[in-house]
């Protein structure tokens, strides 16, 4: 079968720099290709070329006839005097657009809360991304070209838009898409094109299988530096040992990938981390006691009480407007609540990444902002780093050291803020989407930081990936003022959100014909990996609660804090137990 879309040896450059050079590619009916790369390495530059937005250089780019495309950009273009409904359902009144099931669907996941007769001008710029993006799934295209489609999106969101795309593509839709988040990358693509000096390398299969043949290419070339396939070499050891999403939908070849990481320890020693974090901050941390907050005429927070001790690495998730940013912000010191108390550890040195970059701006080069803060830095390894070496792992070298700040890209601020942040060593981070703008390689770079970083974090993002990565356990604000424990994860979350009440999702149930019996099977060994992953996880907070128990022996009030939390992840264990068991039958 013809490709839709085919780039025959195209070249495209700005200035002196060459973004592609003698590109051919293709892209057929119903495969969706995620197109990874640095920051500015020209993925944006490949998909306007590929989408005839942007004429090469030299080199041609052709289409099927009659060939409808669909462009997500990063920055939105619709018109502000416009309402939504016109722009998604081109004015039709209720009755009419949501009699089609697709439509309906579509329009209640993504804007439940937009009211479709407000004009755009009235609308947040998260709420014009996601209108944008609903015109372009209603609108029946042969490609869906989307620029960062997760931009904005709850997990619930995210969640849903990947399943909805995978349907598109059954119905031979084909699909380019630019993201950083690699979860939603592993459920959608069938490839993975790499954008890297000029070149773009083809890999079959999602970002799982991209890891994987990413990594061998890098051993046989023996030309990428040490640490990059360090990092490598690290993710894929978790990713072979983590969800089997990651790893049911591409070939896997298992014999490979355990030759790979043979040698790879766990991402981090949490037991020894937890020990240098506590002799670093002490036994208390952050104590919240009957909190209360409401905001805009909206509780927030509600007789929150919770505990957080040194070493604890926590993921928080919920809708938009659920509260998370609102709660880092109480534990930072710039909010106080209604009513309550908040008591903060006299060791505490915070360092609090906000979504917002303002502080980065101005004339000052980038070698400059850096040095403003220390020179030097000591790793949590007790190694010492300079300053220009950190910047190089986090993607400035060349020119870009003296770049000056007002000429950043949104990607490369947010790196030296991270930076910044790191180099001021805190003991305590507080990170707010912290993957907003970055490049899948500097997000591995700052996991490998926080991997050997000794203190306690709290992450608030809807990057699934980045949370399971280098989170612990997982809290969820669920917008009516409560904070609730996930034994299970995003998954028990997202069932949750769809059933309304918190319970174990029934076992599968028998079956008989051969091809049924075997499409169960395969499920109960993904449920079997998944549950021992979650089991593995409740059994290390498990060991660590025992350990702050011995540790606080003469301290009763936190006695009783600690046995009720050991009481409350002993049930989930007990329930994710028995559907192990429950699995493992169907799995024979």
């Amino acid at each position: 079968m013809s490709n839709l879309v085919n780039a025959e040896r195209v070249t495209m450059s700005y200035g002196t720099r060459t973004l592609l050079d003698g590109v051919s590619l293709g892209l057929g009916r119903g495969e969706a290709v995620g197109v990874v790369g640095r920051n500015g390495a020209g993925k944006t530059t490949l998909l306007r070329v590929l989408a005839g937005m942007l004429r090469p250089d030299t080199g041609r780019v052709t289409h099927r006839g009659h060939l409808s495309i669909g462009f997500l950009h990063q920055v939105d273009d619709l018109a502000a005097e416009d309402s939504v409904r016109n722009l998604i359902v081109s004015g039709a009144p209720d009755h009419v657009w949501a009699s089609n099931p697709g439509t309906r669907a579509t329009v209640e996941h993504m804007l439940a809360d937009v009211d479709l007769d407000a004009q755009l001008a009235n609308l947040s710029g998260g709420e014009r991304r996601r209108v944008g993006l609903v015109r372009l799934l209603l609108a029946d295209h042969d490609v869906l070209v989307l620029d960062e489609p997760t931009n904005h999106l709850d997990v619930e969101a995210v969640d849903w838009l990947a399943k909805h795309l995978n349907d598109l593509q059954a119905a031979d839709v084909a699909m380019l898409v630019v993201s950083h988040d690699r979860w939603f990358l592993d459920a959608i693509c069938t490839r993975i094109w790499e954008v890297h000096n000029g070149a773009v390398h083809a890999y079959e299969g999602g970002y799982a299988a991209y890891v994987l043949a990413r990594t061998e290419r890098v051993r046989q070339a023996a030309t990428a530096a040490a640490r990059r396939n360090n990092l490598l070499r690290k993710e894929l050891a978790w990713l072979r040992r983590g969800a089997p999403a990651r790893t049911s939908k591409p070939k896997f070849r298992l014999a490979v990938a355990a030759t790979l990481i043979a040698d790879e320890p766990e991402p981090r020693d949490r037991l020894q981390l937890q020990r240098f974090a506590t002799a670093r901050l002490g036994k208390d941390v952050f104590d919240l006691d009957r909190v209360n907050v409401a905001l805009g005429g909206r509780v927030l927070l509600r007789e929150l009480s919770w505990s957080i001790g040194p070493g604890m690495r926590i993921g928080l998730i919920g809708v938009n407007g659920s509260g998370k940013t609102t709660l880092l912000r109480l534990l930072a010191g710039d909010l106080m609540p209604d009513s309550g108390r908040v008591k903060r550890g006299k060791t505490l040195r915070i360092g609090y990444l906000r979504q917002g970059m303002e502080e980065l701006r101005g004339s000052d080069r980038v070698l400059q902002a850096i040095d403003r803060v220390r020179r030097q830095a000591r790793l949590a390894t007790g190694a010492e780093a300079s300053a220009s070496s950190l910047l190089e792992d986090f993607g400035f070298t060349g020119d870009r050291l003296t770049a000056r700040l007002d000429d950043l890209s949104g990607g490369e601020r947010r790196r030296l803020q991270i930076l910044r942040l790191l180099l001021e060593e805190p003991n305590v981070l507080l990170l707010d989407e912290p993957t907003n703008d970055l490049d899948i390689d500097t997000l591995t770079v700052i996991e490998d930081y926080l991997d050997s970083w000794p203190g306690t974090l709290l992450v608030v993002t809807h990057d699934r990936y980045f949370l399971e990565r280098v989170c612990d356990v997982s809290y969820a604000l669920l917008g009516d003022g409560s904070c609730v424990l996930l034994p299970g994860g995003v998954e028990q979350y997202l069932q949750y959100r769809h059933n309304g009440r918190w319970e174990r999702p029934p076992a599968p149930a028998p079956v008989d014909t051969g091809a049924t019996r075997s499409a169960a099977s395969r499920q109960a060994r993904k449920d079997l990996a998944r549950l021992e992953q979650q089991i593995a996880r409740l059994d290390e907070r498990l060991t660590a609660l025992h350990e702050d128990m011995a540790a606080a022996a003469s301290d009763y009030q936190r006695l009783n804090e600690l046995h009720r939390e050991i009481e409350l992840i002993t049930a989930s264990k007990d329930q994710l137990e028995v559907a192990w068991l429950e699995a493992a039958d169907i799995a024979g």
